[in-house]
Formats: structure tokens, sequence, C-alpha cells
């Protein structure tokens, strides 16, 4: 077997030593289909070196939630939640094919899309959605980078929060925090300024999911506790591009003003839309035929399998 018929995973260690095992469900699956098409799978690290060997092998790459170094690799990352999956050519979300994909509600079957929402809110959020109210707070689930604003955001977080206490004058807003990122100095510094001054404005380290059943709804860059709100038919309001903005009021293209005004009256079909992102444009590793959609998606980014 030559070098380009060879498919090398980049993974961190973790992730790399369960995949050699055979214990990663949806890398076994991809592996499979690789092995039945007559390419050979390996393994490497997800460091910079690792992407520096990687430009300069012949075969391709599948990468974990990486931009891929050329355009013979992949880049694979978890839909939101587990077991659904997407692959795809690189790692901007907004841009990748679901997210320029126009969502139609009429063409779900409603009892299905029913019962898969119900299934997955109980299943992996734990139950809660027994008890969904509306206690009268807005959350507002944020990133890293406070004080950035980057290009695929309508503005940076804190100018974010700073549109949500003039648009929303009445509500308490809830910030939480992201559990894993680590805020400079001066992002700490502005976000103390914007609580000092406002009395209904609190902020929180991590969390984001317990309160999603009792927010009124849920204004975000592009946090995945938006999309995990759509269980709880949570409205939300975004602030930045992501895939899943169909069903969602975008201020890049509504403007601030008639986002918010319109998120009182919101109420989109959340069941389709979830059981259409899910289980029509991603991968549900979980399901029998998964090898067969994995072989549909790689052949649609033109791998021989």
């Amino acid at each position: 077997m030559s070098d380009a018929q060879t498919v090398t995973f980049y993974l961190h260690p973790k992730l790399r030593k369960q995949a050699k095992a055979g214990h990663h469900n949806f890398i076994d699956k991809v592996s499979a289909v690789l092995a039945e098409a007559g390419l050979t799978v390996a393994y490497d690290g997800d460091d910079e070196v690792a992407r520096l060997r990687a430009m300069s092998r012949p075969g391709r790459g599948m990468f974990f939630m990486d931009e891929p170094v050329n355009a013979r690799d992949l880049t694979f990352r978890k839909t939101y939640l587990y077991p659904f999956w997407h692959i795809e050519k690189h790692g901007k979300r907004w841009d990748w094919p679901v997210a320029r994909t126009s969502f139609d509600p009429s063409k779900v079957d409603a009892r299905k899309a029913a019962n898969f929402q119900r299934f997955w809110r109980n299943r992996l959020l734990n139950d809660v959605s027994k008890d969904i109210r509306q206690d009268g707070f807005v959350l507002v689930p944020l990133q890293g980078r406070l004080i950035a604003h980057r290009s695929f955001q309508f503005c940076s977080p804190i100018e974010m929060i700073k549109a949500v206490l003039k648009h929303e004058p009445n509500r308490h807003i809830i910030l939480t925090l992201h559990p894993t990122e680590v805020y400079t100095l001066e992002e700490q510094k502005a976000l103390e300024q914007l609580l000092d001054q406002h009395e209904r404005l609190y902020a929180l380290e991590g969390g984001s999911e317990r309160y999603l059943q009792n927010c009124d709804y849920v204004v975000t860059q592009s946090s995945s506790i938006g999309f995990r709100g759509y269980f709880f038919e949570k409205p939300l309001i975004l602030f930045g591009q992501i895939d899943f903005h169909h069903i969602a009021l975008n201020v890049g293209q509504l403007g601030v003003a008639k986002a918010f005004a319109a998120v009182e009256d919101h109420a989109p079909d959340y069941a389709a839309y979830l059981h259409w992102f899910l289980q029509h444009e991603a991968i549900n590793a979980g399901r029998p035929e998964a090898t067969t959609r994995i072989k549909e998606v790689l052949k649609g980014h033109g791998w021989p399998v």
C-alpha cells in the first residue's frame, strides 16, 4: 500500500489512544468505510509539528476540530450533541453546506420530529424538560475574546451585552462565562464595569444549561447553548454567523432593534428544525445506516470510497 493511499487521523493524545484501540464509535465507523475502499488508516498528533508533517504527506488527512492543511484533507467534529457528526472541507461552520441550505419545515414529518425532539431532550438534557418555564430573564452564554470583534461576528461580545441591556430594558440578564476560557485582565475589567453599572446584570461561571429551561430567550454570538435552547423551544437571537441560524433571529440580517422586537412572538417549528438539522443534515453515528451516510459524505467530498 502506497503512502498516497493512507488516511491519517490527526488527534489529541487521549482521542488518538481511543481511536487506535477501536474505542471511538464515529472514528471506528469512518475507518471501516476507508478500509472497505482499500485505504490504510494511520494516526498522528494534532500539534504544530504534526501539521507540518501533514503538509508533506502524499495521502489524505482527517483533522478533529482543526482546519485541514490542504485540499486533500477534511475536518470532522461533533454536531453539538453526541452521536451527531459532520465531515467538512473546512472548519468555518457558518459556511458549511448546512448553513447555506434552506430549511423547510413542511418537508419534515411532524410526528417523527416531535418524537425526536422529546427523546433527545430527555436523554441529553437530563430530563429537566418536565419543568420548562419563563422566569423573566435572558440567558447570554459567552465564549472567548470578549473585547474582540471577529470577522464572523456582528460586534464584540462586550458590545453585544450592551445591546442586550439597551434593547431589553426590563428583564434580568444572566451572563455565563465559558468554563474552558481564560479571560484576560482587560476582558475582566470590561465585564466588571458593566456589572457595576447595571444591577440586573449577573455573571456566573459555567452552568449555562441549567438556566435553559427557565429563561425567556437566549442571546449569543454563536454558542452551542443557543442550539441546545431549541430543545426547550427558547427563541434565539444571534450576534454571529453559525450553522444553526435558520430559525434564529439574526441581528446581521434584521438589525438589533428588529431582532429584539420580534423575540416576544418568535415561535418557529423547533421540533422540525432539530429533526432536519441533526437527523437529515448531520451523520447520526448511532444509526444502523451511519456507515452508508459516511460513505456518501466522503464521496461528496471527492474521496475514493
